[in-house]
């Protein structure tokens, strides 16, 4: 299905060429209000632009510190630093103590040697680093500051799919982060694998507010998508976590097909979604009901099912699965009937979804 020692950086120049003006992501201010869109053919231009600066200043194969808030400026540097054949390494900035511990011991352990950031973040941690001798080394760059006609600048780095793409932390609950090494090819091949068991086609929509610096958020909410070449709605965590319901009217407002979350995600809309605004919701589209991260409760499948039964929502939508970063992400999954959305067979692989596959020309493949 994919060429051999194919890269993210091939699948990203396909989209690019092949459905340029196709909304590949979408960030929701506060949860509800559209922000902004991307299209493949902006979002290769932006990375292009931030991987040249990446290549003015020779990070090719050094470690970059991604730290930003939920946003599409996270999209772009980190498929910049892999345009630039640099390792990305995405962190939450730093909020609170544990934080500032988790964040010290990650930019150490992965010897960093540039931050990349937002403008509106650039000062404070520049004010954080400084001070610190064991990383007075660093370099730091707003990637959303940058001169766009430097994507003319651009030269696509010798990359394979064993080349190292991103650094995943675990997140230290029990000791010191531990970084685990994720190349081209774990990402494109666990990819597949999600796509297979979530049968992911040309309909599919996502709906996700997960972490992007963890690899749910990124690999199954961000990257997923991309590999498939439809659309993701991105909302911030803290946007859900205020307001449960914003998660749900976007799977309704937008009939996305596949959202999912931990267990307690499902228990506090139960707890927060009120009867009048389950009425405002239609959840007939939502196929794939993702649960893991957590230890699944039975109860809460049950409860979710039957109060929101009247949106529309069918409990067989339920995908319990299980993933760890040290897997890339996704290990198991529900086994899917054999009847409804099953898989296609291989031989009619093309179908199920827009999959990256050689073109023998532009115009076949629009």
């Amino acid at each position: 299905m994919l060429p051999q020692n194919s890269t993210l950086v091939d699948l990203l120049q396909h989209r690019a060429i092949y459905q340029p003006q196709h909304t590949g992501y979408v960030f929701l201010s506060n949860g509800k209000t559209e922000e902004i869109k991307l299209s493949y053919q902006s979002l290769e231009q932006q990375a292009k632009v931030i991987a040249a600066r990446l290549q003015k200043m020779n990070l090719m194969g050094e470690r970059a510190l991604l730290l930003y808030y939920p946003g599409l400026d996270f999209i772009t540097a980190f498929l910049g630093c892999l345009y630039a054949g640099v390792v990305a390494v995405p962190v939450y900035p730093p909020q609170g103590v544990q934080q500032l511990f988790r964040l010290d011991a990650i930019a150490a352990d992965a010897q960093v040697k540039i931050v990349l950031t937002a403008t509106t973040l650039l000062g404070d941690i520049q004010q954080y680093f400084s001070p610190t001798v064991k990383f007075a080394h660093l370099a730091y760059l707003a990637t959303d500051a940058l001169d766009r006609n430097l994507a003319s600048c651009w030269e696509k780095p010798t990359l394979n799919s064993d080349t190292l793409a991103f650094l995943q932390y675990t997140s230290g609950s029990t000791g010191n982060p531990k970084g685990v090494m994720v190349s081209h090819g774990n990402l494109l091949q666990n990819s597949a694998n999600i796509l297979r068991g979530f049968n992911h086609n040309t309909n599919s929509r996502v709906v996700s507010w997960l972490p992007h610096y963890h690899d749910m958020g990124l690999i199954g909410g961000i990257l997923q998508p991309l590999f498939g070449g439809f659309p993701v709605i991105l909302m911030s965590p803290a946007s859900f976590l205020r307001k449960p319901i914003r998660w749900l009217q976007a799977i309704s407002g937008y009939q996305a097909t596949t959202s999912g979350g931990p267990n307690f995600a499902y228990n506090l809309c139960l707890q927060k979604i009120t009867a009048e605004q389950k009425a405002t919701l239609d959840l007939s589209s939502w196929e794939v009901a993702f649960i893991g991260a957590e230890p699944i409760s039975p109860k809460t499948l049950d409860q979710f099912a039957e109060a929101f039964a009247p949106c529309g929502f069918r409990r067989e939508a339920f995908y319990p699965c299980y993933g760890l970063a040290e897997a890339t992400l996704f290990v198991t999954g529900k086994a899917q009937k054999a009847e409804g959305n099953s898989p296609l067979p291989p031989e009619n692989e093309e179908k199920r979804s827009n999959v990256w596959l050689p073109q023998t020309n532009k115009s076949e493949a629009s």
